[in-house]
């Protein structure tokens, strides 16, 4: 007996692939990927959906990979983006960024303004290597002016994964919602040894002091936490001591 078209269709012996994807029965009704490359009349549909956004963050991956890699020894600087030119914690960042740079250590930051602006600044000023580090925001302008070496993501999870790859410690100044994000961030992947030898410094007793005596008081009474997760981060007001907790903790090797 003959079989029809639909039946032979329908049958699971009759499955269509899509390069390492297999369809059967009603997946299968899909036209072939050179359709897709070749037919001109969809425009630039294509653009918008989530194979192309693979590419497109696999580009950023490629593009943060290549321009970072010979960077050297570097360190991360986080802070509010707030910060006004002259204020105490700006004042600290160009503190931290020449620190750093005299140190022989690259500074990272997100390359916006305030804070980061205030790094970057200072480690210009003292001859060291500035890098930025952008996003695509709807309030920012792109980097700084003190941004030597720049890259601008749109994606902020490939952004945070540069910022830990090529860098050898965390120094976080006062900030926002953005700058906990990156603290937080930071603590996970040390607490779950995804990275080893890798200090965090946060710079500003009275702001920070709330938020860890929080830690102390609930996340590690309720046994959200372990005691020894305290220790991931240091606690300092001075920017040497910064620097020198930074230099003495990451003497070790680490990876990510």
């Amino acid at each position: 007996m003959a079989i029809s078209d639909e039946e032979r269709f329908n049958s699971p012996a009759s499955a269509k692939r899509r390069g390492p994807v297999e369809l059967r029965r009603g997946q299968a009704r899909v036209p072939q990927s050179d359709r897709f490359l070749l037919d001109t009349a969809d425009g630039t549909s294509f653009t918008h959906t989530d194979p192309w956004r693979v590419l497109r963050i696999q580009s950023e991956f490629v593009e943060g990979f290549g321009t970072l890699s010979e960077l050297g020894p570097a360190v991360s600087v986080f802070g509010s983006a707030r910060s006004l030119p002259g204020s105490r914690w700006y004042q600290t960042g160009e503190a931290v960024g020449r620190l750093l740079s005299e140190a022989g250590l690259a500074v990272i930051t997100g390359g916006g303004p305030g804070s980061m602006e205030a790094a970057n600044k200072g480690a210009v000023e003292a001859g060291g290597v500035s890098v930025g580090l952008g996003i695509e925001l709807p309030f920012e302008t792109g980097l700084n002016d003190w941004v030597d070496l720049g890259i601008n993501f749109r994606y902020f999870f490939v952004r945070k994964t540069m910022f830990v790859k090529y860098a050898q410690g965390f120094i976080v100044l006062p900030g926002g919602f953005g700058t906990l994000d990156e603290l937080f961030e930071a603590m996970t992947l040390v607490q779950t040894q995804k990275v080893t030898s890798f200090p965090i410094v946060l710079i500003g007793t009275e702001f920070w002091k709330p938020l860890l005596d929080w830690v102390r008081g609930t996340l590690l009474e309720e046994g959200m936490i372990s005691a020894k997760d305290l220790d991931l981060v240091h606690l300092v007001d001075d920017p040497a001591e910064a620097v020198k907790l930074i230099i003495a903790d990451s003497a070790g090797h680490r990876s990510l």
